[in-house]
């Protein structure tokens, strides 16, 4: 059952994470272009996919901690430091995520909606853009330090 458990684990990390890291760093530069070039319907529509594909991957990506205790609660882990560690750095993941992310991306679509261009002059988008950006850079960095320490599991006894 354990091998069952990290198999569900490991997938849903690739299959749901994945595309929210992806799409999340492709949205500011997507909003850039799409101020740039307003007579575009490629640029809005671009944009408003990507953020569709965040906030649901968002939402399906709950797999992942909770296949994740699972797993360590069948692996005798549940008290290890690099566990605790990563658990609390997904869960600030997610802060990022849904608290940062995900509202100033939808602010920015209702800009866009409201007048087909980002409200404000064009250096209100492009510091909307670049704070998504950094943002964004915060939460694919919290992922990749989980990642490291699921895969190297410093002081684990279980190998690796």
């Amino acid at each position: 059952m354990t091998k069952f458990l990290l198999a569900v684990h490991v997938l849903a990390a690739i299959i749901a994470i994945g595309p929210v890291t992806v799409a999340a760093s492709m949205f500011p530069a997507a909003v850039r272009r799409a101020v740039a070039a307003p007579a575009d319907p490629a640029g809005p529509a671009t944009v408003r996919t990507l953020h569709r594909i965040c906030r649901v991957y968002a939402v399906i990506a709950a797999v992942v901690p909770v296949s994740g205790f699972a797993t360590a609660k069948s692996l005798h882990v549940l008290g290890s430091a690099w566990l605790i560690t990563s658990i609390a750095l997904t869960a600030l993941a997610a802060v990022v995520l849904g608290g940062l992310v995900l509202p100033r991306q939808e602010a920015t679509l209702d800009a866009l909606d409201a007048l087909d261009a980002p409200a404000g002059p064009p250096g209100t988008a492009d510091r909307t853009s670049r704070q998504l950006a950094m943002y964004t850079g915060v939460f694919n960095l919290l992922w990749a330090t989980v990642t490291v320490l699921m895969i190297i599991r410093p002081g684990s006894t279980t190998g690796a």
